[in-house]
């Protein structure tokens, strides 16, 4: 079972002391590439370095999290577009909206948005997005620009029926984390991920966060590594009625279609 992550902050801090044994145990458990989310015009660069620095392993994203939309200026355009030039950069994101905490003010975020999807038409590079609590907006956005890039993908997907419906309508990919194992508060997706079509199915962990709550044991620490994306590939397969071997082949088929990744870098 070889597995691809596309979402891990493996800049966090967190993974300073041990990042070597962090993906030690992922190649254990079957994750041989990860997509590192760049996050803000710092965390973009570093996520780059990073997988520099792992060549054929990691791969980046480059993109401003709307929490940090308040920050972004005409430098940091430029920087994230002398970013997405290098071939090691994959997406353009972590962009969006998120409407739940409000960081940035609303009409910046919508405005950063606006930018960073530019940049993505521009460079002909697939999005890697955000959206919480502000569905209506996105969508209207999103629709703006969807048919002049060449593919999307909502990360991190937690939302409805109706928006799971919006986004596959506007030929969107879904990223599915181990949200779903939240019994508290992601129920719901274990009926929507039958819904999402094999080929528009990827999974990520999201590391640090979001430790799946169905791991035994939980760790002391409760830091989400990139390991337990196998975890999370067998909760989903086991909701969608298919044997974990073949959500894990079509999810990580999915990933290398929309990335650009060959066979052969695995």
């Amino acid at each position: 079972m070889q597995l691809l992550d596309i979402g891990v902050n493996l800049g966090h801090e967190s993974f300073q002391h041990d990042l070597d044994e962090v993906l030690q145990r992922a190649a254990r458990h079957g994750v041989s590439r990860m997509i590192l989310t760049g996050a803000s015009r710092e965390g973009s660069a570093h996520a780059l370095a990073l997988a520099k620095a792992h060549p054929g392993k990691l791969f980046a994203t480059a993109g401003v999290h709307p929490h940090h939309a308040i920050d972004y200026d005409d430098a940091t355009d430029t920087q994230l577009r002398e970013l997405a030039h290098d071939p090691v950069v994959r997406a353009i994101g972590e962009t969006g909206l998120d409407y739940n905490r409000n960081y940035s003010p609303r009409e910046v975020q919508l405005q950063v948005f606006e930018r960073q999807l530019q940049i993505a038409v521009d460079m002909q590079k697939p999005l890697f997005l955000h959206q919480r609590d502000a569905h209506e907006d996105f969508v209207a956005v999103l629709r703006r620009y969807r048919d002049r890039v060449p593919a999307a993908v909502v990360h991190c997907f937690t939302d409805t029926d109706e928006a799971l419906r919006d986004y596959l309508a506007l030929d969107c990919h879904i990223g599915i984390t181990g949200w779903i194992c939240d019994e508290r508060r992601g129920t719901h997706l274990r009926a929507l991920v039958r819904e999402i079509p094999a080929n528009r199915l990827m999974i990520e962990t999201d590391a640090p966060y979001l430790l799946p709550r169905t791991v035994r044991p939980q760790p002391k620490h409760r830091r989400n590594e990139p390991m337990y994306l196998k975890h999370i590939c067998e909760e989903i397969a086991r909701d969608r009625g298919e044997p974990a071997e073949v959500t894990a082949a079509n999810s990580t088929a999915t990933a290398e279609a929309f990335f650009g990744l060959s066979r052969a870098c695995s």
